[in-house]
């Protein structure tokens, strides 16, 4: 393992990455799929319910360096029929040079392409959104992360993606705020009113009442979208990776 500093500035030979491994996808639109995820190193967010700390790259810097050969030989050996690649992160689009260059390797083996992304970096996703089947998009609400508001970006990136198959999930907590979450259903209506919405439960706040805030901001968001839908974290409720 290396544990030396990396830029977001990375090489297309190579990719910084945390852990390969298969199990099942817990959230979304494909929750219960059987995937093979690829955990890329470094994020450019510090999100206060991180449930992957060691891939932010803040503290500890642990990752294995991998060029297209090494990355390709493992996938191939933990595919059993699996769904689809998960490239997730950390945020794996400060690593799209890379992503770019690897995506025809993982076409090659009949698997579809699957990008979990915090969905603020519309020029990186410029990059790769040919070659993605499937964009996981998450909406960062300032009051559930922390972090400032990404409006703008969220907003560019939706327009980047027009036409890709892409659901948004939004994680919410007990401190989250109705009219964020509002806000957040009128931007995805106004890319398409179709789209799939996401409330996830905060895992680690699920006895402080946000169930109940989910339903109540289901009811709200579906004034402006068709498909809103309350999906927990299952990997987490079934206890596996």
């Amino acid at each position: 393992m290396n544990l030396r500093s990396t830029s977001n500035e990375q090489q297309a030979t190579k990719a910084n990455i945390s852990e390969i491994f298969r199990s099942i996808q817990g959230e979304g639109k494909y929750a219960g799929v059987q995937q093979i995820f690829v955990r890329f190193f470094e994020c450019n967010m510090h999100c206060v319910w991180c449930d992957t700390p060691h891939s932010i790259g803040d503290t500890t810097r642990r990752y294995d360096e991998y060029d297209e050969d090494q990355l390709i030989q493992k996938i191939v050996e933990l595919n059993n029929d699996c769904h689809s690649v998960s490239i997730t992160g950390g945020e794996p689009l400060l690593q799209a040079e890379f992503i770019k260059a690897f995506i025809p390797r993982i076409k090659e083996q009949n698997l579809l392409t699957y990008l979990e992304t915090n969905g603020v970096l519309p020029n990186e996703l410029g990059k790769v959104v040919q070659d993605i089947d499937i964009i996981a998009m998450d909406m960062k609400l300032p009051s559930s992360t922390e972090c400032r508001p990404y409006w703008d970006e969220h907003e560019e990136f939706l327009r980047v993606a027009k036409g890709k198959e892409l659901f948004i999930k939004t994680v919410i907590s007990s401190v989250t705020e109705k009219e964020e979450v509002l806000k957040a259903a009128r931007m995805a209506a106004a890319a398409d009113p179709n789209i799939l919405f996401i409330l996830q439960p905060n895992f680690f706040d699920m006895k402080n009442g946000v169930v109940e805030k989910c339903e109540a901001f289901q009811k709200d968001s579906r004034k402006f979208l068709k498909d809103v839908r309350i999906i927990p974290q299952m990997h987490k409720m079934l206890k596996v990776r």
